[in-house]
């Protein structure tokens, strides 16, 4: 799909162009998303630039992915989809200035977009560039970014909570479960990580490029900002990961110990009950010859003791040891 926004007084209207159409010369911002063959060329045409395919975006070499070609500058980060769902993902958005005119390719629903389109729509400086879009679609991935980390600091809280001060004592959480939700929030934690990298290269490259597009002092002063933050947000996302990691070592901790004490119970039940197996056994072999118990009156009450001395002596034993 070709979407195409046009400055109108204000606002940032968005105007969805039908295929085969040219989008209008006057367009601002150039959104190309999951993109056909036919689409691709009318952008060029209007642009005089080629649109990179979906291959290409793929690509992780920093040189494919940040690079000057026609005068035009091409910038491919990855940022993250539904980070609110079960299935969060990363997929590469390609961002290309040109002729202070902005082309975005992409072929998912990344929200900050949603967020840009939203704001633009309501209003939008009076001299609004292809720049100053780029400039709000990073600020929205930042906060993004930002916000998905506080929401995985207070998660991963919840479950630091449930495994060392469980609300039920008798009742521990399962284990399982926890194990589970703390796979997801490091996976979502690694995905985060990912995209500010990706940032990070992309406002660097940005920063070097400044004086070429000769870009205004507050612009560059907001650039830097934006750096900072990532810098910040990567430094906070390492903290979470480690943070993971530490629940994790923890929780198998605890399931270790928990598995150490049933083996314990049943070693020490085991051993308590090998005395008086060893008793039973002997006196039910049944030689009458030898056995002088088996025609006593009381050798049947004595054996009894036998068995129960040769159990209860091991227990006290062991409780005097504090094994027990």
């Amino acid at each position: 799909m070709l979407s195409v926004y046009v400055h109108r007084g204000t606002t940032l209207e968005r105007i969805v162009v039908d295929p085969g159409q040219p989008p209008p010369e006057e367009a601002v911002w150039i959104d190309l998303v999951t993109p056909t063959v036919q689409d691709d060329k009318l952008v060029e045409q209007l642009l005089g630039i080629a649109v990179p395919t979906r291959e290409e975006m793929q690509e992780i070499e920093v040189s494919s992915r940040l690079y000057v070609e026609n005068g035009a500058r091409y910038m491919t980060a990855t940022l993250m989809c539904q980070s609110d769902s079960a299935t969060p993902k990363t997929t590469p958005v390609t961002f290309i200035l040109s002729n202070h005119r902005l082309a975005t390719v992409r072929y998912d629903e990344p929200r900050p977009f949603a967020i840009v389109e939203h704001k633009l729509a309501r209003a939008c400086p009076p001299k609004v560039t292809g720049e100053s879009v780029l400039m709000d679609l990073l600020d929205a991935v930042i906060d993004r970014a930002a916000d998905i980390q506080e929401r995985i600091g207070a998660e991963v809280d919840q479950v630091s909570h449930s495994i060392f001060e469980p609300a039920d004592e008798a009742e521990p959480p399962s284990y399982k479960d926890v194990l589970k939700a703390l796979g997801r929030k490091g996976d979502l934690t690694s995905k985060v990580r990912e995209s500010l990298v990706s940032i990070g290269r992309l406002l660097l490259f940005l920063a070097n490029e400044a004086d070429g597009m000769k870009w205004p002092k507050d612009t560059r002063a907001q650039l830097q900002s934006m750096q900072r933050d990532v810098t910040s947000l990567s430094d906070h996302a390492t903290y979470l990961a480690n943070k993971i990691t530490f629940l994790l070592d923890a929780l198998l901790g605890i399931v270790s110990i928990q598995q150490n004490d049933i083996i314990k119970i049943f070693s020490i039940a085991a051993v308590v009950f090998m005395p008086p197996t060893l008793v039973a056994s002997i006196y039910g072999m049944n030689f009458h010859k030898g056995m002088i118990e088996l025609d006593w009156t009381y050798g049947y009450p004595w054996a009894l003791m036998l068995i129960v001395l040769a159990a209860v002596v091991p227990i006290l034993f062991f409780k005097w040891k504090k094994w027990l």
